[in-house]
């Protein structure tokens, strides 16, 4: 393969770059953040999708957030490709956070004990069948909601504040710049 690797990465290689990039993390995080400031479509529309995006990532249903985010920025008129990257605020280092406050919350709300020690995943989610998933997967849903909701009201704003202000320098650089190129009255 052109441009590829000649010895492929090896299976911990591959695992320890999936939960440390390679660089680092400010780095993907200032990659993604550019992307997001970058994209051509309004600042109500680049909101919209990070706040879809940042909601999804909320929810316990791993492997469907960018469908889901996809789904909601497509509703509400917002740019999908903003609520892929805005799902990139779950991630390995903070999926057990949201997990576990997830749980709780949906936990208290239930009305349920919350106590983690009674779920045994030993043989594998794969393995187990929906009903004895759903003591873990219901409160996680119903406490991720009022989550997912406050998480994407504040990406909401910060996109939005981000968005207006990278196009307000951008036009003002435009505007010197074209100022620069005019020949000076004599």
């Amino acid at each position: 393969m052109l441009f590829g690797r000649r010895t492929p990465p090896r299976f911990g290689e591959k695992l320890r770059v999936w939960l440390w990039p390679r660089r680092n993390w400010s780095r993907s995080v200032r990659y993604v953040a550019n992307r997001m400031r970058r994209l051509r479509a309004t600042p109500y529309a680049i909101a919209v999708g990070c706040a879809a995006g940042v909601f999804a990532a909320f929810t316990p249903f791993l492997g469907m957030h960018f469908v889901l985010a996809g789904l909601i920025a497509w509703i509400a008129r917002g740019s999908i490709l903003a609520a892929a990257l805005g799902t990139f605020i779950g991630n390995p280092l903070t999926f057990p956070l949201i997990w576990f406050g997830s749980y709780k919350l949906g936990a208290w709300m239930l009305g349920m004990s919350g106590d983690i020690k009674n779920i045994d995943l030993s043989g594998g989610i794969f393995d187990k069948s929906v009903d004895q998933l759903w003591p873990l997967v219901k409160p996680m849903t119903i406490g991720g909601l009022p989550m997912g909701l406050v998480a994407a009201t504040i990406a909401y704003f910060v996109a939005k504040k981000a968005s207006e202000a990278y196009r307000e320098k951008r036009r003002l650089r435009q505007q010197r710049d074209v100022a620069s190129r005019q020949p000076a009255e004599a």
